[in-house]
C-alpha cells in the first residue's frame, strides 16, 4: 500500500517522525507565550579592584541579571574620576560615587540622583606596640590620612574632636598621599598612624595592625542617628524615569548579590581571587568589614543622617569640597517607586 503524504507538511520536504497533534501542540505552546521579550541593557562603569567588581561578579555567576532580563554591561575604570567623567558623558547609565558629589552635581544644574550602595566607612589604624589608645593620643603623632585634607572621614573626625577641644590639625604632623602608601609606611613605621579606607585598613587589620577608632564612631557625636551610606549608586535622574523597569530589577538584582555575600561563607571563597587578598584571614577580614556596611535602613533615615553630615562637612571643607550650596541639595536620594506605579 502506497504511504500518503502527510496532509500537514509541504510535498517534497523531509517530515521528521512526529506525530500531527503534537505538532500542532508545540505550534499552541509557543503562540500562547508570544514574542520573546528584549533584555534592558544596563552600562555600568566600576573599578576593576573595587567592591563594586565584586557584586557585579555574584550577579553573573548566579544570572541574577538573566533572571530579571537584564545585560550588564560593564567597563573597567582605573579611577573613580573616570567613571563621573563616563557617566556625565552618556557613556555609563550607573556608577559609584558619594552623596556629597551628588548634591554638588545638582546645586550646578545636573540632575543626579543617589541610591546607597555601602556604608563602610575608614578608620584609624596603629602597629600593635603603639601607645596610641583613642583619638585623642594623635596628637603630637605623625598621621597619614588617605584622600588629602578635603577627605570625607578626615573633616568628620576633626570636627568631632573639636567638639572635646581639640584641634588636630594643629596639633598632629600631617601627610596625605596615596591610601596604599600610607599604609605601607604606616606598617614601616615611618608613621604613626594612618587615617584610611576601610578596604585599606581590612588589609593592614589582617597583617596584625590595630583599630584605634573606626570613623563611625565618631558619627553619633555629630547628631547622627546611625550609620549612613556615604557610598552609592549614581544615575542620572531623566533615565532613572525612563528605565524605570530596568533599574528596579538591577537594584533588586544588586540587593540580592549583596544577600549572597551577606549569607555565604563559600561565595568568598569563590570570589577571592578578586579581593587580592593573600589568605583566609585576610579574606575573613574583608568578608566581616563588607558585611558590616551592607545598607539595611529605610532611605528617609540615611537622607536625614546625609543633610547632618553635609552641614558639618561644609563647614569643614567650604566651598572648595561642597560647592555654592551649604545644604544637602533637594532630590538627591533616589526612591524607588513602590509596587504597582
Amino acid at each position: 500500500m502506497p504511504k500518503l503524504w502527510p496532509w500537514w507538511a509541504p510535498r517534497g520536504h523531509f517530515v521528521p517522525r512526529v506525530s500531527p497533534p503534537y505538532v500542532l501542540m508545540a505550534i499552541l505552546a509557543m503562540w500562547l507565550a508570544g514574542p520573546a521579550v528584549a533584555a534592558d541593557t544596563i552600562r555600568i562603569t566600576a573599578q576593576k579592584t573595587g567592591t563594586f567588581a565584586w557584586e557585579l561578579d555574584v550577579i553573573r555567576a548566579h544570572r541574577l541579571d538573566k533572571q530579571r532580563d537584564l545585560i550588564i554591561e560593564t567597563t573597567e575604570l582605573a579611577s573613580p574620576e573616570t567613571g563621573k567623567i563616563a557617566l556625565r558623558g552618556g557613556a555609563a547609565d550607573i556608577i559609584l560615587s558619594d552623596w556629597l558629589w551628588v548634591s554638588r552635581a545638582r546645586a550646578l544644574g545636573d540632575k543626579l540622583v543617589f541610591y546607597p550602595y555601602s556604608s563602610a566607612l575608614g578608620a584609624v589604624m596603629v602597629r600593635p606596640s603603639s601607645p596610641i589608645r583613642t583619638l585623642a593620643d594623635l596628637r603630637g603623632k605623625k598621621l597619614a590620612v588617605a584622600g588629602g585634607p578635603l577627605d570625607k572621614s578626615w573633616l568628620l573626625v576633626q570636627a568631632a574632636l573639636k567638639q572635646d577641644g581639640i584641634d588636630l590639625k594643629a596639633t598632629a604632623t600631617l601627610a596625605y598621599g596615596a591610601p596604599t602608601l600610607l599604609a605601607e609606611k604606616t606598617l614601616l613605621g615611618e608613621m604613626d598612624a594612618t587615617l584610611n579606607y576601610w578596604n585599606i585598613c581590612a588589609d593592614l587589620e589582617a597583617k596584625g595592625l590595630r583599630r584605634v577608632a573606626d570613623v563611625a564612631d565618631v558619627l553619633p557625636k555629630l547628631g547622627v542617628a546611625g550609620r549612613p551610606a556615604m557610598v552609592g549608586y549614581v544615575f542620572d535622574e531623566g533615565w532613572a524615569r525612563s528605565h524605570a523597569q530596568a533599574l528596579t530589577r538591577f537594584l533588586a538584582a544588586a540587593h540580592e548579590a549583596k544577600e549572597i555575600l551577606a549569607a555565604s561563607d563559600a561565595e568568598w571563597e569563590r570570589i577571592a581571587p578578586l579581593t587580592g587578598v593573600r589568605d583566609r584571614q585576610a579574606l575573613t577580614v574583608f568578608r566581616d568589614r563588607y558585611r558590616e556596611g551592607i545598607p539595611r535602613r529605610p532611605i528617609a533615615e540615611e537622607e536625614a543622617d546625609a543633610r547632618v553630615l553635609y552641614r558639618i562637612l561644609a563647614q569643614q571643607g567650604g566651598a572648595e569640597l561642597v560647592g555654592p550650596a551649604t545644604e544637602l541639595a533637594p532630590g538627591t536620594f533616589f526612591s524607588p517607586p513602590s509596587a504597582g506605579e
